[in-house]
């Protein structure tokens, strides 16, 4: 019995990505669509029971002004803005510059050096937690922003490196040298011609690095206590009551902590999008 020709499969693979695609599409937005709809019902249908079934009453608003007003939610954005920003761009600068370091100068304990940015990212953070935790107990900086800040300046710039390491290792050297003949020093080199170049890898760590430290939660709550330096995702978790949890103001909530992340998301995905795919269509 001789195989099917591949053009009696087209037929069949085409409907076959017809009945898959918005399978998964489904799949994997279904949780997203629950919290949504969480979000606009009201607190009446949650006492009664309705947690699956579509809502009686829309309370369009509501859940999110009560979320905003009886709550801190306001003070929890602001501590969130002034932990990630900063840890975004103190992680991005140190690691151009340490990557620019490790990509252009030949020196001894170069790749052992790299190596150890490498290493580095695959250390369970589980275990770091004691440590960190005890390291800032003795700085004088635990229950701060501080705390928080530097982790994640400090966590984050071995990925970066890492990343920013091999992106400029694929520039023409070329452009290097030429800028020596002219007289550059290296840090015009490093200001005026390699961060132009790297802009689009640079867009893409911001877009991972601010993801990441805003919507950390596990360091958040091990370096924090109470109010005063908890960030967003600390304060979606503390809406859930002691004894009866309002799920929809919880529900409320998430949507409100995650929209910066898909606004900065899609205000950069073309940058985001260049970085990624840099260099894969070189020959």
């Amino acid at each position: 019995m001789f195989p099917m020709p591949i053009d009696h499969w087209k037929p069949v693979n085409r409907r076959l990505y017809k009945l898959t695609l918005p399978l998964a599409l489904l799949v994997w937005l279904l949780p997203l669509i629950a919290v949504m709809v969480t979000s606009i019902r009201s607190t009446e249908e949650l006492t009664e029971g309705n947690y699956w079934g579509w809502p009686k009453h829309f309370a369009l608003f509501a859940n999110y002004h009560e979320a905003l007003t009886t709550s801190p939610m306001l003070h929890y954005f602001f501590n969130s803005v002034m932990i990630t920003v900063p840890a975004v761009i103190g992680a991005i600068a140190l690691a151009a510059m340490a990557g620019f370091s490790l990509a252009v100068y030949q020196f001894r304990g170069n790749l052992a050096l790299f190596a150890t940015f490498v290493g580095g990212n695959f250390v369970p953070i589980q275990i770091l937690m004691i440590p960190v935790r005890d390291l800032f107990l003795q700085m004088g900086l635990y229950n701060t922003l501080w705390a928080l800040m530097l982790f994640h300046i400090a966590f984050q710039t071995g990925f970066c490196t890492l990343f920013l390491r091999n992106f400029i290792k694929q520039l023409p050297y070329e452009l290097i040298e030429a800028g020596r003949i002219e007289g550059a020093g290296e840090w015009a080199i490093f200001w005026r011609i390699i961060l132009p170049l790297i802009r689009p890898a640079l867009a893409a760590l911001s877009i991972l690095v601010f993801t990441f430290v805003w919507n950390d939660y596990f360091w958040a709550l091990c370096l924090t206590q109470g109010d005063d330096a908890a960030p967003l995702t600390v304060g979606v978790a503390a809406l859930r009551g002691q004894w009866v949890t309002a799920w929809n103001l919880v529900s409320a909530g998430s949507i409100l902590a995650a929209l910066p992340s898909v606004m900065m998301f899609f205000a950069m995905q073309r940058h985001f999008v260049a970085g990624l795919t840099f260099g894969a269509t070189k020959g």
